[in-house]
């Protein structure tokens, strides 16, 4: 396997803020067969960028990126992706700086796009749960939820843990990308998830230990609950609009017409109805208690039917061929 990697460009991004601790140790560990390493040094207050300097004078592979400015991770990665293209790159790795991922993961990552068989592929914590329990309780509650409604915003349905960082990803995927309209903060991997649907990616889990020491987390939980859902709103709207009306029109999408108007007309109908005679003192006619019921059961059915069509709506058939 060793052999067969060191035959592509395979290219490892970094996004470096408050790292100091860790960063030395995760350079250190990149395999020999990864042939650049971009670190980005997202304005970091501390002394990353001295060991970002004092790296790059031992191993030639590192190319350093600066920010003078921070642009959170999102905006790290981005500078990353371009450097990146511009060095050639056929497979692009994200891993970060704080050691809660394993370079010697990498070979399994990135082996379903050497062989063909995924765009990107993704950490999955959730697969090993001798190592899950490790992980803080509130992290593993937090990310399961989380994980959900990343689901249902971005339509993989089959990624088991969207909000992992390990990611990897084929260049010719990445350069479909519109970066530019990639979520700058911690949404970026959420943001990055539907905008690689929407090009029709392919992706696959690949299992991995959640890894916990004593690193210092930039992610505040108050700022992921405030800022998330509506972010989540935001983009699984954008999603069902743009896959479902502008780029096809399926059954999913007559589903959809069908089951959101009637269901809404039956519970405002309904609950109008209901105000209406209640404070009156007297029973609702038949007849209209069975219009409201009839069609928010009506407009459910439509949009379980709606759901059931965007699970299988899945991206399975990768873009890339196999590398040669």
């Amino acid at each position: 396997m060793m052999i067969k990697l060191t035959e592509h460009n395979i290219v490892v991004i970094i996004p470096a803020y408050r790292v100091e601790r860790e960063l030395e140790g995760v350079l250190a560990s990149i395999p020999s067969f990864v042939r650049h390493i971009v670190v980005v040094n997202d304005a970091s207050p501390d002394s990353t960028a001295d060991v970002i300097e004092l790296a790059s004078q031992h191993d030639a592979r590192i190319v350093p990126v600066t920010h003078r400015e921070n642009r959170g991770v999102g905006g790290a990665m981005i500078s990353g992706y371009r450097t990146a293209l511009e060095l050639g790159a056929q497979i692009v790795i994200k891993l970060d700086g704080d050691g809660q991922m394993s370079s010697g993961d990498i070979p399994a990552l990135i082996a379903p796009l050497i062989n063909g068989q995924a765009d990107f592929t993704k950490g999955n914590r959730f697969r090993d749960f001798q190592a899950l329990s490790h992980m803080p309780l509130v992290r593993r509650i937090g990310n399961v939820a989380l994980s959900f409604m990343a689901k249902a915003a971005t339509g993989y349905w089959n990624c088991f843990d969207p909000t992992n960082g390990f990611v990897a990803m084929r260049s010719e995927v990445l350069k479909q990308l519109p970066l530019e309209n990639i979520h700058k903060s911690y949404f970026f991997e959420i943001s990055q998830l539907s905008q690689l649907y929407l090009v029709g990616a392919c992706l696959r889990d690949v299992p991995m230990p959640a890894r916990y020491a004593d690193e210092t987390s930039s992610l505040s939980i108050l700022k992921v609950m405030i800022e998330f859902p509506p972010a989540l709103l935001g983009v699984g709207l954008r999603r069902i609009f743009l896959h479902y009306f502008l780029y096809d029109f399926s059954i999913g999408s007559a589903y959809l017409m069908a089951g959101l108007p009637l269901f809404l007309f039956g519970m405002v109908f309904g609950s109008l109805k209901w105000i209406h005679y209640a404070s009156q003192g007297i029973p609702a006619p038949t007849g209209t208690v069975m219009l409201a019921t009839l069609t928010v059961i009506l407009g459910i059915q439509f949009l379980l039917s709606f759901v059931s069509n965007d699970l299988q709506s899945v991206p399975r058939d990768p873009i890339c061929r196999p590398l040669e």
